[in-house]
C-alpha cells in the first residue's frame, strides 16, 4: 500500500484518486505548493473545486498546513510532525521562500518566538517568512 492511502486510512478518509493524487504531489515535493501548483501537476483530472475541497478537507484533518505567501497567496505544506489534527495545529516554525527558485520550505528547527498579545486579543496562528536563497540555489 502506498503513502497516500495509508494516510488516508490512517485519518478515516475516503480513498479517492483526487486525494491520492494530491498527496502524492505533496510526498513527492519537499516544498509548499500552491492551488495553482497541483493545478498544473494533475492536469485537467480534477476541477479546481475538488482541489479546493481536498485541500480544506486536508487542513482540517491536521494533514497540510498552510503557509502564506510572500504575494499574498496562500501555499500548503505537509504536516510532518505527530503533534497535528483536525483540533490542532502545530506550526510555530519558520518558513523559508527561496528568491531564485521560489519554493517555500518548511524550517522546523527554529521556532518563533512566543508573542505576548495585550489583553482581549487571541492569538489564531502565527506565520513567519523569512526570504533568502536556498541551499540548492546558492
Amino acid at each position: 500500500m502506498n503513502i497516500a492511502r495509508n494516510t488516508l486510512k490512517e485519518y478515516s478518509l475516503r480513498q479517492t484518486g483526487c486525494r491520492e493524487d494530491i498527496l502524492n504531489a505533496f510526498t513527492s515535493h519537499e516544498y509548499a505548493l500552491s492551488h495553482s501548483d497541483l493545478e498544473n501537476q494533475l492536469g485537467e483530472r480534477f476541477d479546481r473545486v475538488t482541489i479546493y475541497r481536498t485541500l480544506k478537507t486536508f487542513v482540517d484533518k491536521g494533514i497540510l498546513h498552510k503557509v502564506l505567501d510572500d504575494v499574498g497567496g496562500t501555499k500548503y505544506a505537509l504536516c510532518r510532525t505527530s503533534e497535528c489534527s483536525h483540533e490542532e495545529h502545530h506550526h510555530d516554525h519558520v518558513h523559508f521562500k527561496c528568491t531564485t527558485c521560489g519554493n517555500t520550505t518548511c524550517i522546523e528547527s527554529i521556532h518563533i518566538p512566543t508573542i505576548n498579545l495585550p489583553q482581549g486579543y487571541v492569538r489564531k496562528e502565527v506565520n513567519m517568512l523569512v526570504q533568502g536563497v536556498c541551499p540548492n540555489c546558492n
